[in-house]
């Protein structure tokens, strides 16, 4: 991952949030949308925009063979987790399908649920 200098020690403090990223190919390149990395709370003037797109540094075998998954299957890459190993900042990505009508509508069911749910423990609770 191409990172500042401000950035990584925003990391360094825990100050990175991947849960509504994504990622993207464009011209050979693997970037990172979306992704977190709040300011650097000691930096000045030359401080990193917090929401900016971000390089991921891939060999160039693993980013044709998400090119050919992601044109054939229709899949998307998506970030797991942010790690440090070895004093180098590491992003976990992942070749995911999406849901399905039926599958949102399930998921929808449910939480429809347990908010029935949890009023019907609240109002008990009166």
């Amino acid at each position: 991952m191409v990172l500042q200098g401000t950035e990584v020690k925003a990391i360094r403090e825990g100050d990175a949030q991947i849960s509504e990223s994504f990622c993207r190919v464009e011209k050979g390149q693997v970037w990172l949308y979306n992704s977190h990395i709040g300011e650097y709370k000691y930096g000045n003037f030359q401080n990193h925009p917090p929401r900016r797109k971000r390089k991921l540094l891939l060999h160039r075998r693993e980013i044709h063979k998400f090119i050919g998954a992601m044109e054939a299957g229709g899949k998307s890459l998506i970030p797991l987790r942010i790690y440090i190993k070895h004093g180098l900042i590491k992003i976990e990505i992942a070749l995911c399908t999406g849901k399905k009508l039926h599958d949102k509508r399930e998921t929808l069911k449910k939480k429809i649920t347990m908010r029935e749910a949890e009023r019907e423990m609240r109002d008990h609770k009166r």
